[in-house]
């Protein structure tokens, strides 16, 4: 009876146009989610409020979440990358936790050191490879996932002890490591078909980084480094993509461009692990945030300056142009903001300065494609003018 009222009140809500509806434990449960009731990450959602900071962190979210409009009371669907793997089969959506297809920011994270190498290997005036970019997006997804289901698999007895982690799908029981060890070879070999599309250069540079993808995981038992070697890992895409378009490495190119993306490894994974800090002291695991502790932001203010002059040595080595140090400089000040701003003892905070970073390498692989087209211009303007001399 008193679901049945509940009910009536709302639907009489909706009708009348009302700017808010309540939140009571029952009803929210019964209206905004598929299931009785959900864990993410460790966390029991008990209210609308804390569904909301979950989903603000990407979290888990059921896969259409009706809201009530608070201007005209009109209905809307939320979708999100969270939303399509709880709209995936039952027994399919722990697999696809697993390779965290429901939080893409490590996957972008992967993604755009690629892009910036792809786009800065393209010839004057023209776009980057878009067949390039897919290649290596569909390449990124699953080797983004194939090192998160081997990180879980190193990890479960670690993962059951954090309230973040204890949900993951290893750690809780709902895939067994037999199981895992299978995903794994699958997301592997898919990976490999992808390297196999390009030249025998790339395919040798590729294969080169498997050691660092599995022993990852690893470094936290044995160093306060770990950030360092996740870079290492995560910006190997800088390397390649150059490779993958011309044919082989230009050191004086991809080095600089792959020292940059490993500071910027560090700058935002080293605030993503002052989420963990407390946890990790716990468990006995290793991050920079413990080692630099108070004095993260000293540290961080250091690789800011040592990445932005890696991106520097790199474009003036590729022949860039003013859009690209334009799109440099604002990436630098959003850098600084964000060192500046973010508050290392809140998990939140931290949180939201981290998936900023994937704004900050759009907007660099943006200034390098614009930069691209701006130097055929310039170099069409020096050549017309030295034909107008010799004339």
């Amino acid at each position: 009876m008193l679901c049945a009222e509940l009910t009536r009140r709302l639907t009489v809500t909706i009708l009348r146009g009302g700017r808010s509806v309540t939140c009571h434990p029952h009803l929210s449960t019964s209206f905004l989610l598929n299931d009785a009731t959900r864990n993410v990450d460790g966390f029991h959602l008990e209210s609308c409020v804390s569904r909301r900071r979950i989903h603000n962190q990407g979290g888990i979210l059921p896969s259409k979440r009706i809201r009530v409009s608070q201007y005209n009371g009109g209905r809307s669907f939320s979708l999100s990358a969270a939303a399509i793997v709880n709209s995936a089969p039952v027994q399919v959506q722990p697999y696809l936790r697993l390779m965290r297809l429901d939080k893409p920011i490590g996957t972008w994270l992967l993604y755009l050191p690629c892009t910036w190498s792809i786009a800065l290997a393209a010839e004057p005036g023209c776009p980057p490879d878009l067949g390039m970019l897919a290649l290596f997006g569909t390449g990124a997804l699953l080797m983004r996932g194939a090192g998160c289901t081997i990180n879980d698999m190193w990890d479960k007895d670690f993962d059951k002890q954090v309230a973040r982690t204890a949900s993951r799908p290893i750690a809780s029981g709902e895939v067994s490591r037999t199981q895992a060890l299978i995903f794994l070879g699958g997301q592997l070999s898919l990976a490999l078909g992808v390297l196999l599309c390009l030249n025998y250069y790339s395919i040798a540079l590729g294969a080169s980084s498997l050691a660092l993808v599995i022993t990852y995981p690893l470094m936290k038992r044995i160093t306060y480094w770990p950030q360092l070697v996740l870079g290492l890992t995560f910006n190997w895409g800088a390397l390649l993509g150059w490779s993958a378009v011309r044919g082989s490495c230009d050191w004086s190119v991809c080095l600089p461009l792959y020292f940059s993306g490993v500071m910027w490894t560090l700058i935002y994974d080293t605030i993503y692990a002052h989420q963990d800090k407390e946890d990790d002291i716990k468990v006995g695991v290793k991050s920079t945030a413990l080692k630099f502790q108070e004095q993260t932001k000293a540290w961080l203010s250091g690789f800011t300056v040592a990445m932005v002059s890696g991106l520097v040595l790199a474009g003036v080595s590729a022949g860039q142009t003013a859009p690209y140090y334009a799109a440099l400089s604002a990436a630098g000040a959003h850098l600084a903001h964000q060192i500046y701003k973010v508050d290392i003892n809140k998990a939140e905070d931290c949180w939201r300065e981290f998936i900023s970073n994937r704004n900050l390498g759009l907007l660099l692989f943006l200034g390098i494609v614009v930069g691209n087209f701006w130097r055929e211009s310039r170099e069409s303007l020096l050549q017309n003018e030295e034909s107008v001399r010799g004339q």
